[in-house]
């Protein structure tokens, strides 16, 4: 399915919060909290020339974030970022001056984490980056899962600390007990996902991600002509189309959000023109894209800065893991986990489709720019759905896959 945005702001300029969120000079600050971080290095773009040729694209260039801080996913750049700056913005309150990025470790500043507790729900790579941002700065942390987690995803939030408590139902479940629970206890909610009266910390979440495109930025050729990227709330569609919206202005790439079919809620909201709650349907394989309710500061954002919002398959999906895992000869391998490819799939779905290349204005000069949102964060599951251990495809890759155990 693919709708081409006729929303009534499409095209107009981003709230200015937004625009302020993920203005250049933010992204920059980001940049210089991460240098503060041990393990931090940019990520690969990796080009699959031969896959564009494949595809009748001029070119395919892929930012690989399953090497991201040892957590193999994006997310590693938003919650521990934005535990970080809560904790900074404490101890500058308490001390009555702006405390720095370079104080994080003194013993004054870690005597006020110490003192604070942070929780948020996760599908599993948000968990594991707020858990690990809480024990880099030393805050308690509890983190709600939904029964959909799974095992290996619990126990890799559950390495960095923190107190795991288990909730029936859904993503969307999990985030109204986390919040209730979080308030009626003094807890910090550092969630992705943004409601009413609940927009700062989201968008904190967000602008941890913008490290990303600064770093494809200085090493991608030319400037992208179509981004594909999946979302399930929309943090890090936002965060990509409304960054790219302000660096460059109406030479910005065409756009297009990419959603599983069984979890469709911004295509919904699309076609509804409005923020939308869908109904829980059969579970999807693409596990972190599995939510029924964006995020509002995020469809804020792509309602004015998406072109297209498409679904994909759940065979689609996988399929794009395996492609991703046996490329084309000449190419890189790329470690993609189910939701990591998403972007992928839905590049390959359109391309084969002479009236979606139309729509989304694919020509053989394209320049495409996917993110590969996670690596194997469920090491098991990848070997089931791809037929190859992480380690056995990062070996053909040239690149240590982090996070793969």
């Amino acid at each position: 399915m693919l709708i081409l945005n006729e929303n009534v702001d499409y095209g107009t300029a981003l709230h200015p919060s937004d625009a302020e969120t993920l203005s250049l000079a933010a992204a920059e600050n980001v940049e210089r909290f991460l240098n503060h971080r041990d393990g931090h290095k940019a990520t690969p773009l990796v080009s699959l020339s031969n896959l564009a040729q494949k595809y009748r694209v001029g070119s395919i260039h892929i930012k690989d974030e399953g090497h991201r801080l040892g957590l193999g996913s994006f997310k590693a750049l938003g919650g521990s970022y934005a535990v970080i700056r809560l904790v900074l913005e404490e101890a500058s309150r308490q001390f009555g001056r702006e405390v720095d990025i370079s104080e994080l470790h003194s013993p004054a500043v870690k005597a006020i984490a110490c003192r604070l507790t942070v929780a948020c729900a996760t599908d599993g790579n948000h968990g594991r980056s707020v858990a690990q941002g809480a024990q880099l700065v030393g805050a308690n942390c509890v983190i709600f899962v939904h029964s959909g987690v799974s095992t290996e995803r619990i126990s890799a939030i559950a390495r960095f600390g923190a107190e795991i408590i288990r909730v029936a139902g859904n993503y969307d479940h999990s985030v109204a007990e986390a919040s209730r629970v979080a308030a009626d206890k003094g807890w910090q909610t550092v969630s992705d996902t943004s409601w009413p009266g609940y927009e700062r910390i989201p968008g904190l979440v967000m602008q941890g991600y913008t490290a990303l495109l600064r770093e494809t930025i200085r090493q991608i050729p030319k400037r992208p002509t179509h981004v594909f990227v999946q979302s399930g709330v929309g943090g890090i569609a936002a965060a990509i189309a409304g960054y790219f919206t302000l660096l460059y202005g109406d030479e910005r790439p065409f756009f297009i959000v990419v959603d599983p079919s069984r979890a469709a809620c911004l295509v919904e909201s699309a076609r509804a023109g409005k923020p939308v709650k869908i109904a829980q349907g059969e579970p999807t394989v693409m596990a972190m894209l599995e939510c029924y309710e964006p995020s509002l500061v995020a469809w804020r954002i792509l309602s004015r800065s998406a072109d297209a919002f498409m679904t994909v398959e759940e065979e689609d999906a996988v399929g794009a893991m395996r492609r991703l895992a046996n490329p084309e000869p000449g190419d890189p391998a790329v470690v993609s986990g189910e939701s990591g490819g998403v972007g992928l799939a839905a590049l390959m779905r359109a391309a084969d489709d002479q009236d979606l290349r139309s729509k989304l204005r694919l020509g053989t000069d394209s320049r495409v720019l996917l993110i590969n949102t996670e690596g194997a964060t469920d090491p098991s599951l990848y070997q089931q759905l791809v037929g190859f251990s992480p380690q056995d495809v990062a070996a053909r890759s040239n690149v240590e896959v982090a996070g793969a155990r």
